[in-house]
């Protein structure tokens, strides 16, 4: 692991390697591996000094999408936040999820959400 990394991502790095080593998984290249996962996600969730300025001042909302941080949150986590929404935003949603993720349990909540 780079140094700077947080502790959770330095656990997160073990655990993955040694999963990788359990299920007999990139056999010789466990530790690259997590490496490069872990190395993905700190870029992702501007945790990296290589992440732009404006990503790691970024605001709620400024994806321009109802939910803060929706890209990175599970299906779980935005179902809890769906409550209080309006058909416009529950729409935006939609097409965000159809043209990036497209998590079919999220798109059929978000459509039973909007036809209701």
């Amino acid at each position: 692991m780079p140094r700077g990394a947080s502790p959770k991502r330095e656990r997160e790095y073990e655990e993955l390697k040694e999963e990788f080593e359990r299920e007999g998984r990139y056999p010789g290249r466990e530790e690259e591996v997590a490496a490069r996962i872990v190395n993905k996600q700190r870029a992702q969730l501007p945790e990296t000094e290589s992440a732009p300025e404006e990503d790691r001042r970024a605001r709620p909302g400024e994806s321009g999408l109802p939910i803060a941080r929706y890209e990175h949150l599970t299906v779980a986590q935005i179902r809890a936040r769906l409550h209080g929404l309006s058909y416009i935003q529950l729409r935006a949603l939609e097409l965000h999820e159809r043209a990036h993720k497209n998590r079919s349990t999220l798109l059929q909540l978000l459509q039973r959400r909007i036809h209701h």
